[in-house]
C-alpha cells in the first residue's frame, strides 16, 4: 500500500527524506484492528518532504489533528539522529514478505518461484536480503528443500497477518472506488465443488457487483469469516460455529488417502481401527479444535494421532507419496497418480456449506445465500432466509 502523497513502494519501518519545515499534519486511517500512521510536512516554496511512517495497532478510529514543530523536535531527539539520515535499517516491503510466505508454505524455492511466477535466482536473493535486513537466518536450506528456523516461524505468522491486513485495506479502497463489492472466502476445493453454477447464477442476478475471492489454507475453516476478512464463506464443517450460521450445500463421504502400493489400498472399505498404527497428518496448534480433530480422525477431547503438521492440500499429498503418512479426503476428490482413497465406514461425511455471520443483515450477502441454497440446497429462494 503506497504511503499517502507519494508513489513509493510499501514499507514497514521508519525512513526520512529531507529536513522538516515549520508545518506538519498527522493523517491516520484505520482498518479492522490495524492501521497506518504518517507524518508529512512540507517546506514553504518547495516540495521537500519528510515521512515518518510506522505500522501500529489501533483499536478505534482517530481524528486527524495538527502536530506542531515542537513535537517533531521531540521525535527527532528521541531517535538522537539528524532528520536527514535514515533512522531505521529494518525496512521490509510487502513484496519481500510475500516471497517469504510463499517459500515458507511450499518448503521449496523452486515450487515457490513457480507459484510467484518468477525464476528461482531472484527469489533466493530476495530471501537472503530479508535475512540480512533482519540479522537472522529464517530458513535452513538443504538439497531437498527448506525448513523454518524459530525466527522464521515467528516471521511467518507475523507476515501472514500483515499481508492479510494489506489485502483487506486494498479491498476496502477498491470497494469504495467501484461501488458494490463482496468478498467470498473459500477453502481448498470448496469453491470448485460449488462455484461454477453459483458464480453464473450470482452474475445473472447481480452483474454490477465485483466479487473478490480469498482462498484460505487448512488452518482457518471459516476462511477469514470470523476475523471479518470475508463477507461469506464456502467451506466445510465441522468447526466452532459460535456467531456463525451455515447452510449445507452437499455432503461428501470421506476416505483415507493411501499410496497405490499400500496393502490397505486393496480393501473395499476401512475402519479407523485399521489405521491405528499409522502416522496421520496434523493441523497446526491453535487451529479450531473441532476441525483439527475431525481431519486427524479423532475427537476434540481425544488424543491427537502422531504425524507431521500440514497446512495445504499439496503438503498432504506429497507427505503420502514420499513418507506414507495418511490423512482423510472427500471421496469425490481426484487424486494424482500413485495415490488412491479407500472409504472409511466409521467417519461422518464432510459437509460443504455456505457460512455467514449471524449478525450480518446485508441484503447482498443474503441474496448470495438465497442463490446458493436454491441451487445446491434443494430450496427455493426466500424459503428459509429473510432479507
Amino acid at each position: 500500500m503506497p504511503m499517502f502523497g507519494t508513489s513509493c513502494t510499501p514499507w514497514f519501518g521508519i525512513t526520512t527524506r529531507s529536513r522538516a519545515s515549520s508545518r506538519a499534519s498527522v493523517i491516520r486511517t484505520t482498518g479492522s484492528g490495524y492501521g497506518y500512521s504518517a507524518i508529512n510536512w512540507y517546506s514553504s516554496g518547495s516540495q521537500d518532504r519528510c515521512w515518518v511512517a510506522w505500522h501500529q495497532v489501533m483499536s478505534r478510529p482517530v481524528e486527524s489533528f495538527p502536530v506542531h514543530r515542537g513535537v517533531l523536535r521531540g521525535v527527532q531527539h528521541r531517535f538522537r539522529t539528524p532528520d536527514t539520515v535514515r533512522v531505521s535499517s529494518l525496512v521490509m516491503d510487502l513484496r519481500l514478505l510475500r516471497y517469504f510466505v510463499a517459500v515458507a508454505e511450499e518448503r521449496h524455492f523452486g515450487r515457490a518461484a513457480v507459484r510467484l511466477h518468477m525464476t528461482q535466482p531472484p527469489l533466493s536473493r530476495a530471501i537472503k536480503r530479508l535475512e540480512i535486513d533482519l540479522g537472522t537466518v529464517l530458513l535452513r536450506r538443504s538439497a531437498t528443500g527448506v525448513t523454518l528456523t524459530v525466527a522464521g516461524t515467528a516471521l511467518y505468522d507475523e507476515a501472514r497477518t500483515l499481508l492479510e491486513q494489506a489485502e483487506q485495506a486494498r479491498a476496502r479502497v477498491t470497494a469504495a472506488a467501484r461501488g458494490a463489492t463482496m468478498t467470498v472466502g473459500t477453502l481448498a476445493d470448496s469453491a470448485e465443488q460449488v462455484g461454477t453454477r453459483l458464480a453464473a447464477a450470482f452474475r445473472r442476478r447481480h452483474p454490477e457487483v465485483h466479487v473478490h475471492i480469498r482462498e484460505a489454507d487448512f488452518t482457518d475453516p471459516t476462511t477469514g469469516l470470523r476475523a471479518g476478512r470475508v463477507d461469506v464463506a464456502l467451506t466445510r464443517t465441522p468447526f466452532d460455529d459460535t456467531g456463525i450460521s451455515t447452510h449445507v450445500l452437499r455432503s461428501d463421504p470421506v476416505g483415507v488417502v493411501l499410496r497405490t502400493d499400500d496393502p490397505l489400498a486393496r480393501r473395499d472399505v476401512l475402519y479407523l481401527r485399521d489405521l491405528a498404527d499409522r502416522r496421520w497428518f496434523q493441523l497446526p496448534e491453535g487451529t479450531d479444535p473441532l476441525w483439527r480433530a475431525y481431519w486427524n480422525g479423532t475427537t476434540p477431547t481425544g488424543e491427537l494421532r502422531d504425524g507431521p503438521v500440514v497446512r495445504t492440500v499439496h503438503e498432504c499429498l506429497q507427505g503420502v507419496l514420499w513418507n506414507g503418512t495418511i490423512g482423510l479426503t472427500p471421496l469425490a476428490h481426484a487424486l494424482p497418480n500413485g495415490l488412491t482413497s479407500v472409504p472409511l465406514a466409521d467417519m461422518p461425511p464432510s459437509r460443504v456449506v455456505v457460512a455467514w455471520k449471524k449478525a450480518n443483515t446485508d441484503p447482498l450477502i443474503r441474496s448470495f445465500i438465497h442463490i446458493a441454497a436454491a441451487i445446491y440446497g434443494g430450496q427455493s429462494e426466500g424459503e428459509e432466509f429473510t432479507t
